[in-house]
């Protein structure tokens, strides 16, 4: 749980109050417009939808141009995308609460409508997927990934009143979905099945929303954030960079090398090769250090200082 603050046992018996504990007070109902870039945001999404089952060129799949183990290891594959898009379903109307609680700009909210529901077709369209090169996999082949790709503790965050929205906000949209963007950016041009780059293409479409949405709101807020609010800000960013995007929570071959790990990289492999989606490590490589090096840019022109960071596999950046 990345986003929380460590807390002793007896720290942890006294919080038992969270955002759900307090008295619901919605009025009066306000819908001017604040953030004026975040309600546009929402404006151009509600033109923007699209639908998996009918938007998707279903029938151009052809499973017989692929092996069996390319089928299989393409199954695992869009599984793992599904179960990411479905955290992002839970993670919303637990930040749509927040930002009522705490009476944030109703652009905010507005905008979160739509996201919900584009998560929710992203689970939906990667799902679909994987049903039809075989059939979807609840979890990993391998019970030892789980550690990677179970949970980022957004949730958990939105709900708890001591961790400052901006830092949820900064630490999920401007690195995690900003990351996540260019991955499926890198994705639309590797990817050579028709049905599958259709699928990264979509998706893509919807990210580039909710990395612009992140920002806007991050740079909105950075005038009246105090420096303990931007000391927990990049706390949070450092945190969801290093324990969760480089411990292979979106990519595999950043996972602690184990043979969970390395059975997930060598479905990536044969996914990649058949150009069924997925990525490999010397093609995406590059992608995710100038992904990291950018936020790291971008924020700290907002004042806002993030680290060199590290891995086995790619060294300092």
């Amino acid at each position: 749980m990345p986003l929380t603050r460590q807390m002793t046992p007896e720290q942890a018996m006294m919080a038992v109050h969270t955002l759900l504990d307090q008295p619901e007070n919605r009025f009066p109902v306000n819908f001017d417009s604040e953030i004026p870039r975040i309600r546009e945001l929402f404006h151009a999404a509600t033109k923007n939808q699209w639908d998996p089952r009918t938007d998707i060129a279903w029938d151009q799949l052809d499973l017989s141009k692929y092996s069996e183990e390319q089928l299989f290891a393409a199954r695992q594959y869009w599984s793992r995308r599904a179960w990411s898009e479905y955290g992002a379903i839970s993670e919303s109307p637990a930040l749509q609460v927040r930002f009522v609680t705490e009476d944030r700009p109703s652009d905010m909210q507005l905008f979160f409508t739509i996201r919900s529901q584009e998560e929710a077709r992203h689970a939906e369209v990667c799902f679909t997927m994987a049903e039809k090169l075989g059939g979807y996999l609840e979890k990993p082949v391998q019970d030892l990934f789980q550690g990677s790709v179970a949970t980022h503790g957004v949730r958990k965050a939105a709900l708890d009143p001591e961790v400052p929205l901006e830092a949820i906000i900064a630490a999920l949209v401007c690195a995690a979905e900003e990351i996540a963007f260019d991955v499926f950016r890198h994705l639309t041009e590797v990817t050579r099945d028709p049905v599958a780059q259709q699928i990264c293409r979509l998706i893509m479409r919807d990210e580039v929303r909710h990395c612009a949405f992140g920002w806007y709101f991050l740079e909105h807020q950075v005038a009246s954030m105090t420096p303990e609010q931007v000391r927990v800000v990049e706390e949070a960013v450092i945190a969801m960079i290093e324990k969760v995007e480089l411990n292979g929570y979106h990519s595999a071959w950043l996972a602690p090398e184990n043979p969970a790990s390395i059975a997930e990289v060598e479905a990536d492999r044969l996914t990649w090769e058949a150009g069924l989606g997925s990525t490999v490590e010397e093609l995406e490589k590059p992608v995710f250090v100038d992904s990291v090096v950018r936020i790291r840019d971008r924020m700290k022109a907002l004042g806002i200082d993030l680290p060199t960071f590290h891995h086995p596999k790619i060294g300092h950046f």
